[in-house]
């Protein structure tokens, strides 16, 4: 008889199992309507994060408290919405024509408007993976909130620590710590996170900000305080979803309000039947990579391009940035701000109006009707395939008369998280997988790994995969996708949303041409399954400039058919 074997599931088995449990949870929240995250309507959402324990929140599932996965949330979230019981996650619903002061996330972009002492309000236009985000991140910090609170909480009379009452004496006083109180306090803190003086003082000031440098205690006094108040008066933080985001969502109305703002000024430009060249960057690198050498030849004699390129990304650089965006302007450029509330800014080059010899592409070799390109900043997450969709539909000139777009080619650049390599490297696609439901979408890449080598810069190429929230990542879950058979070199959270909309509006809905030309390409911002590597370790810096700007120049050495 045969022997029945003990089926042990793997960590790797248990984090997707997590991953689908959180992306169920959160639709059904979401139908829902409310629900209060620290009370059982929560627990699940609880649970599936501490059993996944992604990367990004480091010690969330130790007693002690995380502090660089904080400081990631912390910047992705509105200032103040740690002193908020309520949280509303709503639609554009027209606080912008109100008293009310847009709070706006250094990390991320969207409008949020503190209603009063205890609510938040938070504006939803880029789609679900912004739920998402939003909730993960809420969830965390209310786990750590919790930690606090343990660590605080003498007895159930509601006698605290005197750690607490000191911290809370710090944070009431409302004004700027002499160094010998700020240090004081810190030593106070420390013991209520279970962490090193040392380990406090190293995180402190990237909290805060100018007109709060101590901010970072009063982060923790009110993540603390709340806590406290859910165990003692039973007064429950509880998220609300307003009734037009329930309604509207899905329905790509922000999405179709921004392609056709696009489209209304290619029509007045005359420039809707000429072919079309889609590239999804940031703002600055293909602007940079036609005029910036040309415009500041000068300034930097004898400098290299990418040399430039990095003057030009440094924060203070705004006058030299200025003066290429103008000299843009002059030749071809149209901007057009967002004002859809999707986010996502676009750039649009005329090519027939560009002087070549005053580029850094004089022998570009321009057909008889030389191209269009729109340039589209980021999209986040599920919002790529919206706006692609919605970007890739013909153009309604009258009731009755559509006018198709003659795309060319649509090309993806960005950053992602790499499995093998590191910082800065560089990865090219053969196909993307959906973290979430396993859909696939093979396709031919026009740039190759060949292309990218000889630079200095590690090329990797392969599947990549879509994760559902680049904070739910952990090492188990990626080391399965890197080192089975998926042979998956790197996660990002837009690819697999884009190809599906490029493929129905090619492929099966015939309002794009069947053979558009595909092109993606991503440097690494992190490697996951390095420990210190994550994406709460810290930005790029410079690291970023120089993988951007030749994936840039590799896209449009193919679209001015330079070989």
């Amino acid at each position: 008889m045969k022997e029945i074997k003990n089926i042990v599931r793997s960590r790797a088995q248990e984090s997707s199992s997590a991953v689908e449990k959180l992306y169920i949870t959160m639709r059904h929240l979401f139908n829902r309507g409310f629900y209060k995250p620290m009370g059982v309507s929560g627990e699940t959402l609880r649970e599936a994060l501490l059993s996944l324990r992604p990367e990004i929140y480091g010690t969330i599932a130790e007693e002690k408290v995380e502090l660089s996965g904080l400081l990631y949330v912390i910047e992705r979230l509105p200032i103040g919405i740690e002193q908020c019981r309520f949280i509303n996650l709503t639609s554009d619903e027209g606080y912008s024509k109100s008293h009310f002061k847009a709070i706006i996330p250094p990390k991320r972009r969207r409008n949020c408007y503190r209603i009063d002492e205890e609510q938040m309000n938070v504006e939803i236009t880029r789609g679900r993976s912004d739920i998402y985000d939003i909730l993960t991140h809420l969830t965390f910090i209310f786990i750590e909130s919790h930690k606090i609170k343990d660590r605080i909480l003498i007895d159930e009379s509601g006698e605290v620590t005197r750690d607490w009452l000191k911290l809370e004496q710090a944070v009431l006083q409302n004004k700027k710590l002499t160094l010998e109180e700020k240090e004081k306090t810190i030593s106070h803190t420390a013991n209520i996170l279970g962490r090193t003086f040392a380990e406090v003082l190293d995180i402190y000031d990237a909290f805060g900000i100018a007109e709060k440098p101590d901010r970072f205690l009063h982060v923790i006094y009110w993540l603390g305080k709340l806590a406290l108040e859910e165990v003692m008066d039973s007064t429950k933080r509880t998220i609300t979803f307003s009734p037009i985001l329930r309604e509207r969502l899905g329905h790509h109305i922000h999405g179709e309000i921004w392609a056709n703002n696009i489209k209304d000024v290619l029509m007045q430009n005359g420039l809707l039947d000429r072919p079309i060249h889609i590239i999804s960057a940031n703002m600055h690198s293909v602007m940079n990579s036609i005029f910036a050498t040309h415009v500041l030849k000068t300034k930097f004699k004898d400098q290299s391009d990418f040399f430039i390129y990095e003057e030009l990304s440094k924060s203070g650089a705004h006058e030299v940035r200025d003066k290429v965006t103008a000299f843009a302007h002059q030749h071809g450029m149209i901007s057009l701000p967002d004002t859809s509330g999707t986010n996502i800014d676009v750039q649009i080059f005329d090519t027939a109006k560009i002087d070549w010899k005053k580029s850094s592409f004089p022998n570009a070799k321009i057909d008889a009707q030389p191209p269009v390109i729109i340039v589209m900043d980021y999209a986040f997450g599920e919002q790529a395939y919206e706006t692609i969709d919605e970007l890739l539909k013909p153009y309604q000139e009258t009731k009755i008369k559509k006018v198709f777009l003659n795309v060319e080619s649509v090309s993806i650049m960005g950053k992602a998280g790499i499995l093998q390599g590191g910082k800065g490297d560089i990865m090219i696609p053969s196909a993307h997988i959906n973290e979430g439901t396993g859909d696939n979408y093979p396709f031919v890449n026009e740039l190759t790994a060949a292309m990218l080598d000889g630079n200095g810069i590690p090329v990797f190429a392969g599947p990549m995969v879509t994760v559902l929230g680049t904070s739910l990542q952990n090492k188990d879950l990626l080391k399965f996708f890197h080192d089975s058979t998926w042979g998956v070199i790197g996660l990002e959270m837009e690819g697999a949303y884009y190809q599906k909309a490029i493929q129905s509006a090619s492929k099966i809905r015939k309002s794009i041409n069947p053979d558009v030309k595909v092109r993606y390409a991503y440097y690494a911002s992190d490697n996951p399954l390095e420990t210190g590597s994550t994406l709460a370790s810290g930005g790029l810096g410079t690291t970023g400039v120089k993988p951007t700007y030749l994936i840039t120049i590799k896209i449009l050495e193919q679209i001015f058919n330079i070989k």
